[in-house]
């Protein structure tokens, strides 16, 4: 069987679908493995020309890494060192940042930020150094405030705060809502997703041919490796050992949204050789977000919260806005980014391995960086001869999946005539309907679990944490998949919350 001629497939391809081996292996121009931002807006760069390209997930869903765990945060591009890969893409990424968002529908903001001193002389030299630096990166906006000028701004800052940098292009933006528009844009425009596609091993002949730990094969002319925190295994298996990912836990701690209002702009405090610092931040749906902690953990699988460090995190918040009241935390979580020894991106073409692109050790600022890394693995593939020709039919816009929530309420009245599903509330902390939810699990890419539409609909985000609401979620998911309820998941296979039927 062929591929129908709209896909406009490379010439690279002369048939859809090889005999290999005796069995069937569906063949791409390009693979891209790991679903997460990165791999998911390389795949949505990739469709605005005539590939055929398919985006390979280990997860039973998109945005299942450090995509769906970290800040949140835009961020206004003075900690970089000049001259790094890391200050060239957060540069060159905001104002593409805030387009694509424009265009996809995601929730964004671009409310600033404070790099706060207390007073010490190291500090205070710090946010005059950050000030240079991002001058030095073409940063544009940038100035130094005392500690009246900025609580003048900011009323619960901490009285120890002495000095201030303001980033007003700085950002908040919801990643993995980010990470599911891009990847359903992508699809929309002919990307295939393979989920619960764990890749075991790699071959390179003419061609690459993954093969999955379910047996499952893929083959591609080119190979794009956005894996994150399993960037160097899959390197690996491809024939390049050249590089070595050191997996940095991150723990938060999620507040009620009658904290959100305590700061209008993200909180810094200087940084360490360990990250950014703690920071406090309002999220862009109205909630306060603290965190993370910074550490070395055994693997990106490593995201237990301690203890230790969520009293770290709400310790070392406290420093900056003492106001935050931590008997509001409604959830708390780890994400663990993936950082390799020398500090920087890795974002090149494999020495080792011909047709082979990595992206990897995408720490932050990363997701700032998300737009711009999509282009660079555009641009290096074309540098590999990967032939791209124009998709005059690709539409980068994709309609608001939380129309209904910004109708008016006469507005949702007249919807909801011919919509009945918008009418009947399924999530009463965060008021959200069975007809987003049905569309959730309907949409490109569809949810497929209760986190799945958790993620894309807030249902389950409230205050109750999904107490209430998650049963008549399983039953939708059930009806929409058509699947029994003991079928659903929490988040994939092996999450089941039941066991059988009495």
């Amino acid at each position: 069987m062929c591929c129908p001629d709209w896909l406009g497939i490379s010439a690279f391809w002369t048939n859809c679908v090889r005999f290999y081996d005796g069995g069937a292996v569906v063949k791409y121009d390009v693979a891209i493995i790991g679903a997460g931002v990165i791999g998911g807006m390389a795949a949505r760069e990739l469709s605005r020309y005539r590939l055929k390209i398919c985006l390979l997930e280990q997860e039973n869903d998109v945005a299942m890494g450090a995509s769906k765990a970290n800040s949140g945060i835009i961020h206004g591009g003075y900690d970089p060192e000049p001259g790094t890969l890391k200050a060239q893409m957060n540069a060159q990424g905001v104002p593409l940042l805030y387009e694509a968002a424009a265009e996809l529908h995601v929730p964004c903001k671009q409310n600033g930020s404070f790099v706060c001193s207390f007073g010490s002389p190291e500090e205070d030299a710090a946010v005059e150094a950050l000030l240079e630096r991002g001058r030095a990166n073409g940063i544009d906006g940038l100035s130094i405030l005392t500690g009246e000028q900025a609580r003048a701004l900011e009323p619960n800052l901490s009285p120890e705060v002495t000095k201030v940098l303001n980033v007003p292009g700085a950002g908040i933006i919801c990643p993995y809502e980010l990470t599911i528009a891009a990847i359903g844009n992508a699809m929309d425009n002919g990307v295939e997703l393979k989920r619960n596609f764990q890749v075991c091993a790699i071959e390179k002949r003419e061609t690459f041919v993954l093969t999955s730990s379910a047996g499952e094969r893929v083959e591609a002319g080119y190979l794009v490796n956005c894996a994150g925190g399993y960037a160097d295994r899959i390197a690996a298996m491809a024939g390049d050992g050249s590089f070595t990912i050191l997996p940095r836990a991150g723990e938060y701690l999620l507040l009620d949204k009658q904290e959100g209002g305590r700061v209008s702009r993200t909180m810094f405090q200087v940084p360490t050789k360990e990250g950014k610092g703690v920071l406090v931040t309002p999220t862009v749906d109205g909630n306060l977000l603290t965190g993370p902690t910074a550490g070395l953990v055994a693997g990106p699988d490593s995201t237990q919260t301690t203890q230790a460090g969520l009293a770290a995190v709400a310790r070392l918040a406290a420093r900056s806005v003492p106001s935050v009241d931590f008997r509001n935390v409604i959830t708390s979580f780890c994400g663990v980014r993936s950082s390799e020894r020398h500090g920087d991106f890795i974002i090149q073409a494999s020495e080792q391995m011909p047709g082979l692109i990595h992206a990897a050790a995408i720490d932050s600022p990363g997701l700032t960086s998300c737009v711009a890394i999509a282009k660079r693995i555009v641009e290096l593939l074309q540098s590999q001869g990967l032939t791209m020709t124009a998709n005059e039919d690709w539409d980068g816009r994709r309609e608001d999946p939380h129309k209904f929530r910004h109708m008016t309420q006469n507005e949702q009245n007249a919807f909801i005539q011919s919509h009945p599903a918008y009418g009947k509330i399924v999530c009463r902390c965060e008021t959200v309907s069975e007809g987003e939810m049905r569309e959730a699990i309907r949409r490109n890419p569809p949810a497929w679990d209760l986190d799945g539409v958790k993620r894309r609909t807030r249902g389950g985000m409230g205050r109750c944490q999904g107490g209430f609401c998650s049963p008549y979620v399983m039953k939708l998911i059930a009806q929409e998949r058509g699947i029994a309820m003991e079928e659903v998941t929490k988040c994939g296979p092996g999450s089941e919350p039941l066991l059988g039927r009495l």
